[in-house]
């Protein structure tokens, strides 16, 4: 038996869990710590940086990462403040939505490297959320048109997870240790 294979492969698993554990808890306390009720309606949306970083380790660290860090980040923020009923909705856009862009963003080998797939992925992924929450809002409130004015607010967020998520993807790719770090 090799026990120099399987040590390389538990300690590879470890730091894989360990990554992805820090990556929930980045997308949790960026939802958590900075967010904003917009007064476009009750039920109007909630603008915060967690979409940013949901995108962030989607482009960085690829659709799987992006997924479980966006499902399970989200999810939690949901639990612990107050939106308790949306978490199982949130759980499921925000991890098809993590899927979607590190799958764009990798996809052909580019591994999150370009600009223009990164700026698709992100922008592809807004309908699947947008289609989720539309049907999350018709369960909870038993109409088709209620639901319409949630997706001012939830087009807002994702626009600003955007215009934060690229360019900080665009710095953290030209930092050489970084880009040796994430391809562990």
């Amino acid at each position: 038996m090799n026990t120099t294979k399987s040590y390389s492969s538990t300690k590879s698993s470890t730091f894989d869990l360990i990554q992805t554990a820090m990556l929930i808890a980045l997308v949790f306390i960026a939802t958590l710590l900075i967010n904003i009720k917009l007064p476009l309606s009750p039920n109007g949306g909630l603008v915060h940086l967690g979409t940013g970083m949901l995108f962030i380790i989607s482009i960085i660290f690829g659709p799987k990462k992006g997924a479980i860090a966006g499902a399970v980040g989200m999810g939690l923020f949901d639990l612990v403040s107050g939106w308790t009923l949306w978490a199982p909705f949130t759980i499921v856009a925000r991890g098809l939505q993590g899927y979607i862009v590190g799958k764009i963003a990798w996809s052909n080998g580019r591994e999150g490297n370009s600009f223009t797939f990164n700026l698709l992925a992100t922008i592809s992924s807004i309908p699947v959320m947008l289609g989720v929450y539309y049907i999350c809002e018709r369960v909870l409130f038993g109409s088709w048109i209620i639901p319409v004015a949630s997706i001012p607010g939830n087009l807002i967020q994702n626009i600003v997870g955007i215009c934060v998520a690229i360019p900080v993807c665009v710095a953290l790719k030209k930092v050489p240790f970084l880009n040796r770090t994430f391809k562990r």
